[in-house]
């Protein structure tokens, strides 16, 4: 048993993780592959760390995170821009590697962010698949673009091709976003309550399961600031500045705006309380930011409480 609290830090990329220890300046590297793995998690177990801090690297860190949570021990992935904010607060301006190995476990060390439970292998399933579909949609509207500007009938027809491979593709896989969640009762209750709610459709729905699985789980408050929506202040002495919206998962806010659009038109509650924003001098774009903070809270008391959508139920949570 250690007397001291151990603090890791772990600076993922494609080939190499390289890995430093608070207190001290233990560092050294290891391959990103099953065996380098291995090999790191023997030697952590022996420290016994409270916490361990990995960068989100577009799924690099994945394997390494994953791994390390089945051997029990507390990994966490964490959202860069944290880390690059609180290195420069440190006066870190350089990077490499080990530089920010070191920074990480100076983050967990100084700041020690809660454990989130790692998503189970049907979330993670969901979410590549979500984030698969982001992917084929992006490369439609990329290869759209392409065909509009070409006056060449050999790329126009190359181009044509492409595009029905794409939307083929598309298709079967919004099957398999379809099947997934129908063939898992706990998914499909989940899809069930959410598209109760008037303005929600299958795509919004996929979203937010996929990439908010703490969705039920936490306040009101606590869920706005996780998607984003939560309101900053910006006040120095005499000033009072706008507050606006910051951070947050940014992916999961294209669809619940186009959901947004759609409950003011069709959810009585969300329009109501469009109107009167826009009635008491607020612009729309304000009043749909705040719409969608409302129509979240909805869906996250919904889901906490298991009760399908109701105009007058209370959404105080």
């Amino acid at each position: 048993m250690h007397s001291e609290t151990i603090f890791v830090g772990i600076d993922v990329s494609k080939d190499q993780l390289d890995i430093a220890i608070r207190p001290g300046e233990a560092r050294f590297r290891e391959s990103n592959n099953d065996s380098g793995i291995q090999a790191l998690i023997v030697r952590l177990l022996s420290c016994e760390p409270q916490l361990i801090l990995l960068e989100a690297t577009g799924g690099y860190e994945i394997l390494a995170a994953a791994s390390l949570r089945q051997a029990g021990l507390p990994a966490h992935v964490i959202n860069p821009r944290q880390v690059r904010d609180f290195a420069r607060s440190s006066g870190k301006l350089a990077k490499t590697d080990k530089i920010d190995a070191a920074i990480l476990a100076h983050f967990a060390e100084a700041l020690k962010p809660d454990l989130r439970p790692w998503p189970d292998g049907q979330q993670q399933e969901l979410a590549a698949l979500m984030s698969r579909r982001r992917q084929l949609v992006e490369m439609l509207v990329m290869e759209k673009n392409r065909l509009s500007m070409t006056c060449s009938t050999r790329v126009r027809k190359s181009l044509q091709t492409n595009l029905q491979s794409l939307k083929d593709q598309l298709q079967e896989l919004e099957q398999d976003l379809d099947d997934f969640i129908r063939h898992s009762p706990v998914w499909l209750e989940k899809a069930q309550l959410l598209q109760s709610v008037p303005g929600i459709g299958p795509l919004t729905c996929q979203s937010l399961l996929a990439w908010v699985p703490e969705l039920g789980t936490l306040n009101r408050k606590k869920i706005a600031a996780l998607v984003g929506l939560a309101p900053f202040n910006r006040d120095s002495g005499q000033m009072r500045g706008k507050r606006t919206i910051w951070g947050g998962r940014a992916r999961v806010r294209p669809p619940l705006y186009m959901a947004t659009l759609t409950a003011c038109r069709v959810n009585p509650v969300i329009r109501a309380f469009y109107l009167r924003l826009v009635a008491a001098g607020k612009s729309k774009k304000v009043a749909l930011t705040a719409c969608m903070r409302k129509l979240l809270i909805i869906l996250n008391a919904i889901l906490k409480q298991q009760q399908p959508w109701c105009p007058h139920a209370p959404v105080n949570l």
